[in-house]
């Protein structure tokens, strides 16, 4: 299977319920999608080949480690071109606490997602990659007070599909 490969309704279901239960054997998996193990492997595997099924994880609740805050952080670079994109991504790929970097359009150059064990360790977070010099030329932070709802998994069957799943 190449990833440009449609996947059929079959194929959806193994992501979808990989997504929710990743741990799952190939028989619990099989029988969950009505399918018999053997079929099941083999198109499990073909996912996997073909980097649809990227990898598997933990979801870890970050409370039961300590306190923590999660920040958006919008970027704005000082130049454009090429080679500061990528100056300033592997500058920022050095640090764990960001957790989601997002090139954008619109008014900023970068979203980046930072969960750092508190305000303080953020703000100095920032201001090391500002010593950094990865051409960072102005950010604004919003801090998260709260994430009422996590979708735990992509809508996979909507993105393969083409359709929205509220029409």
């Amino acid at each position: 299977m190449r990833p440009t490969d449609p996947l059929d309704r079959i194929d959806i279901k193994i992501l979808e319920h990989l997504q929710r239960e990743g741990r799952c054997s190939n028989v619990e998996l099989a029988e969950a999608i009505s399918l018999s193990p053997s079929p099941c492997l083999t198109r499990t595997k073909r996912l996997e080949e073909s980097g649809v099924i990227a990898g598997y994880g933990a979801a870890i609740s970050l409370d039961k480690l300590g306190s923590n805050v999660v920040v958006f952080s919008e970027v704005t670079l000082n130049s454009h071109r090429p080679a500061d994109f990528r100056k300033f991504e592997a500058g920022a790929s050095k640090y764990s606490e960001i957790v989601d970097c997002y090139n954008v359009s619109g008014g900023y150059d970068y979203l980046l997602k930072i969960i750092a064990p508190s305000v303080s360790l953020f703000q100095a977070l920032m201001e090391q990659l500002l010593e950094d010099d990865i051409g960072i030329e102005k950010f604004a932070s919003r801090i998260v007070l709260r994430h009422p709802y996590k979708q735990r998994s992509d809508p996979v069957a909507v993105i393969a599909t083409g359709t929205s799943s509220w029409k």
